[in-house]
């Protein structure tokens, strides 16, 4: 029996011990095969030749990229399923990861269900609901065959300029880590027992999460996207790190570091806090990834010096790194530290033990293909209703009615003639938000979903008219009569550091549309952000109710579920509601704290 012969009685023996079958493949790997885990390269520039010469660990479809954009699940599928092939195909046969952005829904897809971001499932305060929202979502993404999710992103936003905002949760830590119930619902519930901070994956129903960004992003001076956190250690652990600590019990496979800095220091160059305290003291088993070209951040001009950028990342704690286009320099720079002696072949051994402990667990070794049974959940009518009741759940009403005791919700379904107007009332795109399709989202019918528009349609009685009218002109309510007006605004998608905004305004001349309306006509405005926005006291008060809707994907019929009163509201504020921008950074704990509306503040209709 040949050496590898021997290795792979226990490395690919499914009944042997995980711990034993990561000591036997390590044992058997080159220095090259052990790199090759460590590198994570993008779909646009990967070869099957590449995978399997250099014994490629991972890939990733980055936001917006152009291959398979306009393709089916299955084809998706068969293109993993190709890549992973070759990477079964290497000498020792280890199986790739493939890893997505499937932040709110597998929402690169066309078609695949669209959930709340997560400031609006932040608003839900509903554990249980963002168990049942993961669960989904892992399906959805397994259908085609991936089987990493970088999600989900457990910042705890402190301030709403930041371009981020709603990928958090909320400003409140508890809140946060109410909500890590996700991981649970993308990876399965650990057993009891189960060790802290060792990864878990419970089937083929269930993905690789990524707890992110390893820490302190929500609370950079200014909400300014990779900037610095400055505070003291106590802070940066009892508001930005505790919610961790949830996604430790919970067996989270992955954690991804950030792009940001701690105190001056860049968190892909900070030893104590990878290392000493995520690995050591918290006890984290499952493997550190870095961000998108993150290694590139580490020196100025960007990119510049990548061979000290590389020693500084790795000897810091990260394990794996998304180098999506320039891998083989990665490999090669790396290749170099590790044979001089600058970077200890026991960090690569940690590294790497540390990969394999996660695709063992994920049962990669036993089932490294597509599930093609797994089809059919894409977008199915289960998943939308599950996302309708996200969004009913989200909806947090700021007034109904101007005078105490005559709320103007919900609204009449048999009302003679009603007022749609607004930039987001008939606009999917602007109803999702960024990380749709497209990295930065993108406008119109990008995918199959049900606008504010249409939802009405759907649930007005027969005798009522709406008149659709984006931009309403002075003539437009002329002898029209409308019984009332519904008003959706907002703001357009974004992404990341270009959703950074220091004035926070209602876009598209948003508060100019609202009073032109509502000095006419008894007026419901709903807010689609990612954010609190400013609403003006002049124009709180012209408008009869205000919703805040955040960004609801693709379910419209969750908005009309609860404005004609099939439902209550049960959203409250997961972030303070600034008066003045001058206020920020505002947080329901700050003594001076006037804010236009607090932390978990919401009315009901009844």
């Amino acid at each position: 029996m040949s050496k590898l012969e021997e290795m792979s009685c226990v490395y690919k023996n499914p009944n042997a011990p995980i711990e034993d079958r990561i000591k036997n493949l390590v044992s058997g790997m080159t220095l090259q095969e052990k790199i090759g885990q460590m590198t994570q390269i993008e779909l646009c520039v990967a070869t099957p030749s590449d995978v399997r010469d250099l014994s490629i660990g991972s890939m990733i479809s980055g936001g917006g990229k152009p291959p398979l954009e306009k393709a089916t699940p299955s084809d998706w599928a068969d293109t993993v399923d190709r890549f992973q092939q070759a990477a079964l195909d290497s000498r020792l046969g280890i199986p790739l990861i493939y890893g997505i952005d499937a932040v709110h829904g597998n929402n690169r897809f066309y078609g695949a269900t669209i959930f709340p971001h997560n400031i609006g499932l932040g608003a839900t305060r509903d554990a249980d609901l963002a168990q049942r929202i993961g669960a989904a979502v892992a399906l959805e993404v397994r259908a085609s065959g991936i089987h990493f999710n970088f999600a989900p992103c457990v910042a705890v936003c402190r301030d709403p300029r930041w371009g981020r905002c709603y990928e958090s949760f909320s400003e409140d830590t508890n809140i946060v880590r109410k909500m890590t119930s996700i991981i649970t619902g993308l990876q399965g519930q650990p057993p009891s027992g189960h060790p802290k901070g060792y990864p878990f994956v419970a089937g083929r129903d269930n993905v690789i999460a990524c707890a992110k960004h390893f820490v302190g992003d929500g609370g950079t001076d200014k909400g300014t996207n990779e900037g610095n956190t400055v505070s003291s250690y106590d802070d940066l652990e009892r508001i930005h790190m505790a919610p961790y600590l949830d996604c430790l019990n919970e067996g989270v496979s992955t954690v991804m570091a950030s792009y940001s800095s701690w105190n001056g220091c860049k968190l892909h160059a900070h030893h104590f806090l990878l290392t000493d305290i995520l690995k050591d003291k918290l006890g984290f088993k499952g493997f550190v990834i870095s961000d998108w070209k993150a290694l590139d951040r580490l020196s100025e001009p960007k990119g510049s010096n990548y061979r000290h950028c590389v020693y500084t990342a790795i000897n810091a704690g990260i394990d794996m790194v998304m180098v999506p286009h320039r891998y083989k320099q990665f490999i090669e720079d790396l290749t170099s530290l590790v044979e001089s002696g600058e970077i200890q072949m026991s960090r690569i051994d940690d590294a790497v033990e540390r990969i394999l402990r996660v695709k063992f667990v994920a049962g990669l070794f036993e089932y490294p293909f597509s599930d093609r049974s797994l089809l059919d959940m894409v977008g199915c009518k289960l998943h939308r209703e599950l996302a309708r009741e996200a969004v009913r759940k989200s909806l947090v009403l700021l007034k109904n009615g101007k005078n105490p005791g005559k709320p103007f919700l919900p609204l009449d379904k048999n009302a003679r003639r009603i007022l749609v107007a607004g930039t987001h009332a008939d606009d999917l795109g602007y109803q999702c938000g960024g990380w749709t399709r497209y990295w930065q989202g993108s406008s119109g019918r990008i995918t199959i979903g049900t606008t504010i528009l249409d939802a009405l349609r759907e649930v007005v009685g027969e005798k009522t008219e709406v008149i659709y009218d984006k931009y309403p002109s002075p003539d437009s309510f002329a002898r029209q009569n409308f019984s009332f007006a519904i008003v959706a605004v907002g703001e357009e998608p974004y992404a990341e550091s270009v959703g950074d905004n220091s004035e926070l305004i209602i876009p598209f001349n948003g508060s100019e549309l609202i009073s032109s309306v509502a000095e006419r006509i008894p007026t419901l405005v709903i807010l689609i952000s990612g954010r609190p926005l400013v609403i003006e006291p002049w124009l709180l008060e012209k408008v009869d109710a205000l919703i805040a809707a955040w960004l609801p994907g693709t379910e419209g019929r969750g908005i009309t579920d609860v404005v004609y009163g099939d439902y209550e509201f049960e959203g409250r504020l997961p972030m303070t509601w600034f008066r003045a921008i001058k206020q920020l950074p505002i947080n329901s704990e700050d003594n001076s704290c006037d804010p236009l509306f607090p932390l978990g503040f919401g009315l009901t209709c009844c």
